[in-house]
């Protein structure tokens, strides 16, 4: 058997041309939780309402994903299957540079990480392992450059809410980790009952595109000044602000894969037809049924390597 070769990983921002990514799998997901064990309160709703999604549709719309990613040469991995739900693949680890770092997840999830096991094996590069007191998931971090963008919860709400993922002493630690390079950090609003008044993650309440362009949802931070900051880096003309129902419904949670292209969910209207006026090429998938478990495509995808910056 040829030998699998290494990704050599490397990310430095949200929107070079991807080259490697680690794409979920619904395999093994199986039925619907109990609602006690949901993690967020758009799986809550689904479960109570009866309309959580099926392991088939999730792993077709996952599977249209890999499909279209393999379509445009980049190099799709799958986690090594573990008997649980493996979509959000986003959370589980993220690559800043040439460092992979395994982040420090909620109990509940932390077995989602033998997953990886595979591909790091068969990579060399570093790996980062944060201490005990620093907790962090993947979605909440943007790489931006000279820049990471880190979404957070402070005292008390990282103690309240389930969905308060990243806490902020990751702030602390990122910066110590990557010296050259300026971590910002943005509170984040909390509930774990309430889908519209939930930011799970940064990534769903911001995105910053290759064009320079970026969708964002004001009432996802807790700090107006991080608002206006946001505002002060993109033009009125150069960004989208998002509805609580539309950044309940993930509108934001696109997924970059060239400067100019862009993967985002069919039925997003308006959001699509603003990118393709920006000059975005707009690839569209049908994520309808793995939307209902909180997350959409950048959720459900690890980038392992870009085309790295000369």
């Amino acid at each position: 058997m040829k030998p699998v070769t290494p990704v050599n990983w490397n990310v430095q921002d949200e929107w070079s041309s991807l080259e490697a990514v680690m794409v979920g799998t619904g395999s093994g997901m199986g039925p619907a939780p109990q609602l006690e064990a949901t993690f967020d309160p758009q799986s809550r709703a689904h479960v109570l309402a009866g309309t959580y999604p099926t392991e088939q549709n999730v792993c077709k719309e996952l599977e249209a994903l890999s499909h279209e990613l393999e379509t445009r040469n980049i190099r799709v991995l799958r986690p090594d299957l573990v008997g649980l739900n493996q979509v959000f693949t986003r959370d589980i680890g993220l690559v800043i540079g040439n460092r992979f770092i395994m982040t420090h997840m909620v109990e509940d999830r932390v077995k989602e990480q033998e997953g990886l096991t595979s591909m790091l094996h068969r990579n060399s590069g570093k790996i980062l392992v944060p201490p005990a007191e620093v907790q962090l998931e993947g979605g909440d971090v943007l790489v931006m450059g000279k820049e990471v963008w880190v979404g957070y919860a402070k005292d008390p709400d990282f103690k309240k809410y389930t969905t308060a993922r990243t806490n902020s002493a990751t702030l602390q630690w990122l910066q110590e980790q990557f010296p050259n390079l300026h971590v910002r950090g943005f509170e984040l609003k909390k509930s774990d009952t309430l889908p519209h008044e939930n930011a799970l993650h940064l990534d769903c309440c911001l995105a910053p595109l290759g064009l320079g362009h970026a969708i964002y949802h004001p009432d996802g931070f807790k700090d107006l000044a991080d608002v206006e900051w946001i505002r002060s880096q993109y033009d009125e003309s150069h960004r989208i602000e998002l509805s609580a129902d539309e950044m309940q419904r993930m509108h934001g949670n696109v997924f970059s894969v060239a400067p100019n292209t862009v993967i985002s969910a069919k039925g997003f209207d308006r959001t699509n037809t603003q990118l393709k006026r920006w000059g975005y090429e707009v690839i569209e998938i049908d994520f309808h049924e793995t939307s209902k478990m909180g997350g959409l495509l950048r959720c459900s995808t690890l980038p392992l390597r870009r085309t790295p910056n000369l």
